[in-house]
């Protein structure tokens, strides 16, 4: 092979190699942010795909927590239809009424033509399907941590146009949560009281795992004593006296948070339990604690005066 050629070759070789590495190289594609403008397909925390053409005007509630959203969003006065457990705000109580949280009634919900009707998990094996198949459109969420009450928070603003809305309220909470966390996060173990949460008397029911109660226990720096339990369980005498809780919270609705309250307090054998014996039985409002919507922080706050009144000071 002569010279001249070979010197051809490496010239041209040397030409490949530089355009090849003055080429851009193309990147991955990078996750597109939340669609926030109409027409959009959002999933719903039930995992279905919602194709909204535009923000909805008209919205039917089929749970309080969904209402107390869109109520802390601003849209009341877009809200025309809810259930008949729908009491706060104020305001609520004079919307149209729909039927039951559970008990969804199909035919009200029509009559009141709405654009976008904002369902739960309990609503997926039946209401969803039949508010379907009528031609109306559904979006479902499902929050069982305060993680997924802030997304649902979060979605509900970006499929009604109220975003910033939103944001704000999540941001809201998150600066009041970690002004909680912040101060409990480090408490060694033998700071942190054992809790029992009793939501019923007769027979006694208590807050398990994956539930709000549990959460704000924990977050408050508590330790839940029932936390081996699933949901809402019952729970037996001999098992309270023998976690021997601490602090007891009780919660219900007015006259039932105070017939629970009372049958704790006059139960003569939770008598030697240390909560009942350092007066450390309190109440909450079980809309404030089993409701997730934008309140859940207040129950945060009170629970953590429950727990730590050195930190965070006495109700």
């Amino acid at each position: 092979m002569n010279k001249p050629f070979v010197a051809t070759l490496a010239v041209l070789f040397i030409a490949v190699l530089l355009l090849v590495g003055c080429s851009p190289i193309p990147s991955a594609p990078s996750t597109p942010a939340a669609q926030t403008s109409f027409p959009m397909t959002v999933t719903d925390m039930l995992g279905r795909q919602v194709r909204l053409e535009r923000p909805p005007e008209r919205l039917v509630s089929l749970a309080p927590s969904n209402t107390e959203i869109l109520f802390a969003l601003g849209l009341g006065d877009k809200v025309v239809g809810v259930t008949q457990y729908c009491d706060f705000p104020e305001e609520a109580r004079n919307k149209p009424k729909i039927g039951g949280f559970a008990t969804a009634d199909i035919e009200r919900i029509v009559s009141q033509s709405p654009d976008l009707v904002l369902a739960t998990r309990i609503h997926q094996k039946d209401v969803i399907p039949a508010l379907e198949r009528v031609g109306l459109k559904v979006f479902g969420v499902n929050a069982i941590t305060v993680s997924d009450v802030l997304e649902s928070i979060g979605l509900t603003g970006r499929i009604s146009g109220e975003v910033s809305a939103a944001d704000k309220l999540i941001a809201e909470f998150k600066t009041r949560m970690s002004a909680v966390v912040t101060r409990t996060g480090s408490l060694p173990a033998e700071q942190r009281p054992r809790v029992l949460y009793i939501n019923w008397a007769d027979p006694i029911k208590t807050a398990g795992r994956d539930t709000f109660a549990d959460d704000l226990i924990t977050k408050a720096g508590g330790v839940n004593v029932a936390a081996d339990l699933s949901s809402y369980s019952t729970i037996s005498l001999e098992t309270i006296i023998d976690r021997n809780p601490q602090v007891i919270i009780v919660s219900g609705m007015g006259d039932n948070r105070r017939k629970t309250y009372n049958a704790i307090m006059s139960e003569t054998r939770l008598g030697g339990v240390e909560a009942r014996v350092k007066g450390q039985v309190y109440e909450i409002d079980s809309p404030l604690i089993e409701r997730p919507g934008p309140r859940l922080i207040l129950a945060l706050e009170q629970v953590a005066k429950f727990l730590h009144p050195e930190i965070f000071g006495k109700l």
